[in-house]
């Protein structure tokens, strides 16, 4: 686990955030202590209804802010065991259904370099201080927007002269515009909640085995066998055994509780790093983010499919020059039989081969269509091989970054930058695809002409040149920089890649900046 504990590091969990991945106690305890403990500010409105309280839909994670800004800003008393069944029973009893999630699940599983996309009047008015999933992660009816507004402007009330507000009447335009929009777009009741109440899957459903593949930014691709065995209720116990490309173990066991029918949060550890595990579990499928829970920022894209059913999940690598041969392995769940990835890609043997996993040497013809094509395995379906004879563009994902320094005896750690080169192609139509992760030569260079001159290269931090990894700079005034200013920067990020002697460059934009000294579980 020597190589992994660089790309994951240690440290501590906040309280509340590991509040989701502790087991919970029985969820009908919950109404109990919501009666006991909420009752003097929310009033009664009959059948365990209480103002405010029942009047919202939210995530785990959404409750779990709502239980601790009423510790935080008034005094409610109550303990760790008793806040994790009333996050339980809440989220299982007013949550979201999984297509209320659909395009926001990226603040869930802490995506945190994530450039949203929404309209311009509820990025000015909601989004400038907090994710827009954030919201969208809720549902109220317009009596309940209209309260959250009137809170944040008594809560906050600088609000209306900052950033984005001053060249508008904010509190009118909120109430007005944003209320009914707001109401309008997530509403308390809909029928996707109505459907998904009514179907939603038994927990029990989920115990057994777990055939996964993922990738980890720096790191490379990684498969394995996750085993899932009940532990009564919605709680389970979890083994991972998995590895990654080039042999290192990736093994590990821990716990996890089911909200909601398919809400999954776990924690497992792998060696001396504990990571979270968040996943929409569904159909026989999970799907989401393992990351370090002490640097969110490290971790990897997980998908899995339970073993019983017939399922590729992907092809490691996911790429192949024509004309060229290599060695590749389709990971999967229920595999039986020669891979077949199309036309003009020709299987030239078996090398290994079980349930989850086929590895086979394959030769491209020098006249093979370029681009993606669909990858089978009897009738297993659901990967892609993409098919190249040369790279047209590489990209650095993420385009944009932020990272943050920190340390230097400050309670608050480094948030690293973590890159992958991702090569481009373009069809016979011309039309660009996707070819897949390579590796690369990583280095930084000043984004612009004030970053040279404040020599934000030699202050920010350093890249790691074989992995793509950036460790910021320490926290605190650094003397050697002019004004003693600390070690923030603005700095590009270049991918070289070198394909059969081709050098490709890609560029990218971080952002080395401050610590984030709140980080709630949605951002």
């Amino acid at each position: 686990m020597t190589r992994l504990r660089h790309y994951l590091g240690a440290g501590t969990l906040a309280a509340l955030a590991l509040a989701l991945h502790q087991p919970a106690q029985a969820a009908e305890d919950g109404q109990t202590i919501i009666n006991a403990k909420c009752q003097a500010c929310h009033t009664p409105e009959g059948n365990n209804s209480l103002s405010r309280i029942s009047h919202q839909r939210k995530t785990p994670e959404g409750w779990l802010m709502s239980i601790a800004r009423m510790q935080v800003m008034y005094g409610l008393k109550i303990t760790d065991e008793e806040r994790r069944s009333v996050v339980k029973f809440l989220a299982d009893k007013q949550g979201l259904a999984p297509s209320e999630t659909d395009g926001v699940r990226y603040a869930l599983e802490r995506r945190l370099n994530t450039v949203e996309h929404f309209d311009t009047n509820f990025e000015q008015m909601c989004a400038r201080c907090h994710s827009a999933a954030r919201i969208a992660l809720q549902r109220r009816p317009a009596a309940e927007w209209e309260k959250l507004v009137n809170f944040h402007l008594g809560r906050w009330p600088s609000l209306e002269y900052q950033a984005l507000s001053r060249d508008r009447d904010w509190f009118d335009l909120a109430r007005k515009e944003m209320v009914p929009e707001l109401a309008k777009r997530f509403p308390l009741d809909n029928q996707a909640w109505s459907d998904w109440k009514k179907d939603r899957p038994k927990a029990e459903s989920l115990a057994g085995e777990w055939s996964f593949a993922g990738h980890m930014p720096g790191r490379g691709d990684i498969s394995g066998v996750m085993s899932v065995a009940s532990k009564g209720g919605d709680q389970f116990k979890v083994a991972v055994k998995g590895k990654f490309a080039d042999g290192e173990a990736f093994d590990g066991e821990g716990s996890a509780v089911l909200y909601n029918g398919y809400e999954w949060r776990g924690n497992v550890a792998i060696g001396d790093t504990t990571m979270r595990q968040v996943f929409a579990a569904l159909n026989g499928r999970m799907q989401g983010r393992m990351f370090d829970k002490s640097h969110d920022e490290r971790g990897l894209d997980f998908v899995a499919a339970q073993q019983g059913s017939s399922r590729v999940l992907g092809v490691q690598p996911a790429y192949l020059k024509a004309g060229g041969e290599a060695e590749v392995s389709v990971i999967g769940s229920g595999l039986s039989g020669t891979p077949s990835f199309g036309p003009g890609v020709e299987v030239l043997s078996v090398v290994a081969q079980s349930p989850e996993r086929v590895t086979v040497k394959v030769k491209a013809s020098d006249s093979a269509a370029v681009g993606e094509r669909d990858v089978t395995v009897g009738t297993a379906k659901g990967g892609s091989l993409a098919v190249y004879k040369e790279i047209a563009e590489v990209k650095v994902v993420p385009e944009f970054s932020v990272s943050r320094i920190g340390g230097n005896g400050g309670s608050t750690p480094k948030v690293q930058g973590s890159f992958d080169a991702e090569a481009w192609g373009k069809g016979a139509d011309g039309k660009p695809f996707r070819i897949g992760v390579f590796p690369a030569q990583w280095s930084v260079e000043p984004f612009d002409d004030r970053a040279r001159e404040d020599q934000d290269v030699k202050f920010a931090g350093e890249m790691d040149a074989a992995t793509g990894i950036f460790t910021p700079g320490d926290a605190g005034p650094n003397p050697a920089r002019k004004m003693m200013t600390n070690n923030a920067g603005n700095l590009k990020v270049i991918a070289a890649v070198d394909d059969a002697g081709q050098s490709h460059k890609g560029e990218g934009h971080m952002i080395v900046t401050v610590q984030r000294w709140n980080n709630p579980p949605i951002p």
